[in-house]
């Protein structure tokens, strides 16, 4: 089998992965950063309102103030390894807590300005340029009596930060790279649950397409796949069963031709060697005829079937009366009653019961099954032709008092390759399509059609159409 659907989902899923992992690394970075970087400068801050507090309180002294100061950021900054720096108000440099109090100032801030300083209460970069990497930097004035004497720079190297950035993320890979392996081995268990049952049904389809009906895709899991195979199953159980009604159809087709051929065959050459004396070619051309006719009609009826079965056949419809047309169909049988002293009784619903169909078509049903009627009946017997109206719809019966129909055959007797024996009648000479034609016209009709039998009683068809 080939595994392009496997592989597929296979590579989507470690493009997913992959692509998951770096958007969860990267975007995961940024928002830790952000996250430790408004924390900090929070910290930062509250440490530069205890320093500014702390010292303009206790001292109004210059060189004790600077003294002071040192010592306290000293003391404040040894455990977050913060610089607290001290600025006058040009920006030079008094005092650094990174560095020893008897070191000289640093010097002046490059374009210092404390409205400059940022959009919030924080800011990154090298505070101007003071610093030869980047800092975390709050900036707060010393105020005496609410105006500026100076300004209190509080900085922290982000490198301390992104540290701990990194350690923060070391964790968070360790869980999406567990997530990625457990969600892989989940994938694979997938994969392959469905690559066996998978092999199967594509195994079992190519034994289908090659011919192999009798194959069967053993999987019973209650699933989607174990849908596809029993409906393949299925499948394969009809088609099987439409090869075998399509074989028994044309045998059954092959005997009814063959036998009308070979009596043809056989006594036209009789007539022509002179083994029939020429006295008798009138009644032997008469058979002759009679199985031409049968012939004819056997051809008429696999033409209306087929074109039933395709679609090709259109109805025609109609109002009509459907009292009048059972009249005329049992007036056609008229003849074959009489021989076999058949009585056909017509219990009619009213003097006129209009339908809407295709009255040719209709014929046709009533037809067949009085013909049929006529052959399973016994001499003396009577047949009932009934029409009622029941629902809203209309109801017409073909009641006969013959042979009946073997249980085991009524859920066949609609399909055309069966052919029992009691459907064939006394007489031998039915080519066992009637039903099929009846079955099929009222499927275009949208109409259905019923049978009840009994054994040595009397078999009844009854089917409905559309009142007017």
């Amino acid at each position: 089998m080939k595994r392009g659907l496997l592989l597929k989902i296979s590579g989507l899923y470690f493009l997913l992965a992959l692509l998951s992992f770096f958007v969860a690394s990267l975007l995961g970075r940024q928002l830790v950063e952000d996250e430790r970087v408004k924390t900090h400068a929070e910290s930062l801050y509250r440490l530069a309102q205890e320093i500014v507090a702390h010292d303009t309180r206790n001292s109004t002294d210059e060189g004790d103030l600077l003294r002071h100061f040192h010592a306290s950021s000293q003391f404040l900054t040894e455990a977050n390894d913060a610089r607290i720096l001290l600025l006058d108000l040009s920006g030079q440099v008094l005092l650094d807590s990174s560095k020893s109090y008897s070191e000289e100032p640093q010097g002046t801030l490059r374009e210092f300005n404390y409205a400059s300083f940022g959009p919030g209460f924080y800011e990154i970069g090298d505070f101007f340029g003071y610093y030869s990497e980047s800092h975390l930097s709050v900036l707060l004035p010393v105020l005496d009596d609410y105006r500026p004497q100076g300004y209190v720079a509080v900085c922290l190297p982000m490198s301390i930060v992104e540290a701990e950035r990194e350690e923060l993320m070391w964790v968070v890979d360790i869980v999406v790279a567990v997530n990625l392996a457990l969600a892989l081995s989940l994938l694979l268990f997938f994969v392959l649950a469905i690559d066996r049952p998978l092999q199967e049904i594509t195994y079992g389809a190519r034994q289908f397409a090659s011919g192999n009906l009798s194959h069967r895709i053993h999987h019973e899991a209650r699933d989607e796949l174990g849908e596809l195979a029993s409906t393949l199953n299925l499948m394969a159980i009809e088609l099987k069963k439409s090869n075998e009604y399509q074989t028994a159809f044309l045998a059954n087709i092959s005997h009814d031709l063959r036998s009308p051929l070979t009596s043809i065959k056989g006594f036209s050459e009789a007539m022509t060697d002179g083994t029939i004396p020429p006295e008798m070619h009138a009644h032997y051309l008469a058979v002759i005829r009679g199985e031409a006719e049968r012939l004819e009609k056997l051809t008429s009826q696999v033409l209306s079937l087929e074109k039933m079965k395709t679609g090709e056949a259109t109805l025609t419809l109609s109002d009509f009366d459907i009292n009048a047309l059972l009249r005329a169909t049992a007036e056609v049988f008229e003849g074959s009653c009489r021989k076999k002293k058949i009585s056909i009784r017509l219990l009619l619903t009213g003097d006129e019961l209009l339908v809407r169909a295709d009255r040719e078509k209709i014929q046709q049903v009533i037809y067949n099954l009085l013909d049929n009627a006529i052959k399973f009946s016994d001499r003396g017997a009577a047949i009932e032709l009934e029409s009622s109206i029941r629902h809203g719809k209309c109801f017409v019966s073909v009641r006969d008092e013959g042979m009946g129909i073997p249980a085991s055959d009524l859920p066949r007797i609609f399909d055309r390759s069966f052919k029992g024996d009691t459907s064939r009648g006394k007489d031998r000479k039915g080519s066992g399509l009637g039903l099929s034609i009846v079955k099929e016209i009222l499927t275009a009709h949208g109409q259905t059609i019923t049978v009840t039998s009994t054994e040595n009683t009397g078999t009844e068809f009854v089917f409905s159409l559309v009142l007017v």
